[in-house]
């Protein structure tokens, strides 16, 4: 795996070993930044999920201020804050080994605020009750929520939220949720 594109660009960052973890594909990584372009610079981003921590390491690279990282798994949190070192990022970043439920706890209760949040749990994962909580608690007002999943099973509109786009690569999918307008 590499970042893409930005000021650690073609730097080689390390992926958790086994399939707990699934990484994004460089091509779908191609065309979800190609759509977060004018998103990216200055703003803080959540990747819950984190896994190698390549979404938010890629947004980093492109200009964002600041990452929070989270990921239950201890081996992935090895390989995050190995990679976080590889790129020089620790003032940049903040990584939480917790479960989604309680970083995103301890997050509201830090009142953190995010521009862009990155969802890629296990495929089939029910996340709308997370997302509901984020977009309640932890996104700005103009924010969007990204959520990576099986392509054949899109999850549902979180309440307050409205769907921005979705997009197919493969057996993936992308979903682009911002608030809904009455929410915003």
């Amino acid at each position: 795996m590499r970042i893409i594109a930005g000021e650690k660009r073609s730097r080689k960052i390390d992926a958790p070993e086994g399939q707990d973890t699934r990484p994004t594909a460089d091509r779908i990584k191609e065309a979800l930044f190609s759509m977060l372009q004018s998103r990216i610079p200055g703003a803080r981003v959540l990747d819950l999920y984190a896994g190698s921590g390549a979404l938010s390491l890629e947004s980093l690279s492109r200009g964002a201020s600041f990452a929070v990282l989270v990921d239950v798994s201890f081996k992935a949190g090895k390989v995050i804050k190995k990679n976080i070192e590889t790129l020089s990022y620790q003032q940049k970043t903040r990584f939480i080994q917790a479960e989604d439920s309680r970083a995103v706890t301890m997050l509201e209760g830090e009142n953190e605020k995010f521009d862009l949040i990155f969802l890629d749990p296990p495929y089939r994962m029910d996340t709308k009750k997370t997302c509901e909580r984020l977009v309640k608690k932890l996104l700005q007002d103009d924010g969007m929520i990204v959520c990576e999943h099986d392509k054949s099973t899109p999850p549902d509109v979180p309440e307050g939220m409205q769907l921005f786009n979705r997009r197919e690569y493969g057996i993936t999918g992308l979903s682009f949720f911002v608030k809904s307008e009455e929410e915003a």
